[in-house]
């Protein structure tokens, strides 16, 4: 089985892919982002572009999940936004089309909520405190730019499952889609403390520079 995090950017969608594969024992998480950074570092800076946008990363990512799903006996767990439905059909549809059991869920939030995550952020949080409360960060700019394309967009029927994530926490998101997969996760055993340094933790590990 094939678990598919979609959301928006700042929506949480590797916080619950991490607390997934935490607490389900067997299960592997695969970012289709190292494949689209590898595709960047590539690529001269003058034409790179949104890495979405090159079909060589959409086959790439098809290849290594249909690859993952047939050898492996775990679960696949992959956080990525994609919110194209011509990409989604020619990853996740050519997926399903391939027999594998793929389970989609989009991370929903209102507006408000995705920003304050956004300038939460562990990175963005620190940045904050050395340049300034309004410093720009060039990584949060951009999704804000798409939050709202993103939002529109993933609210349509195509990606549902949607999770509506305002008031609960990581770990009841997690909760959630486990119980619509069928799938049994763990007791979460953390603590507030113990859970916020683990997702700041985490935050950091995937702070992206290019």
């Amino acid at each position: 089985m094939l678990l598919w995090i979609n959301g928006p950017f700042g929506g949480g969608k590797t916080q619950t892919a991490h607390e997934i594969r935490r607490r389900l024992p067997g299960s592997f998480l695969s970012d289709p982002e190292h494949v689209g950074f590898a595709l960047r570092r590539m690529t001269p800076p003058a034409l790179r572009t949104d890495f979405q946008d090159l079909a060589a990363w959409r086959q790439s990512v098809f290849d290594v999940l249909d690859g993952a799903l047939t050898g492996y006996d775990g679960v696949i767990v992959v956080p990525m936004t994609v919110v194209e439905p011509a990409y989604f059909r020619e990853i996740v549809g050519r997926l399903r089309d391939r027999g594998h059991d793929v389970r989609h869920f989009a991370l929903m939030a209102r507006r408000e909520t995705v920003v304050r995550r956004l300038r939460e952020r562990g990175f963005g949080h620190a940045a904050r405190v050395v340049m300034g409360k309004d410093a720009p960060l060039r990584w949060e700019s951009a999704a804000l730019k798409a939050l709202d394309h993103c939002l529109e967009r993933l609210r349509e029927p195509e990606f549902a499952e949607h999770v509506w994530t305002d008031h609960i926490t990581v770990a009841q998101v997690a909760d959630r889609i486990a119980a619509s997969a069928g799938l049994a996760l763990v007791p979460n055993t953390d603590g507030p403390l113990r859970g916020r340094l683990r997702r700041t933790w985490t935050s950091v590990k995937h702070i992206r520079f290019d």
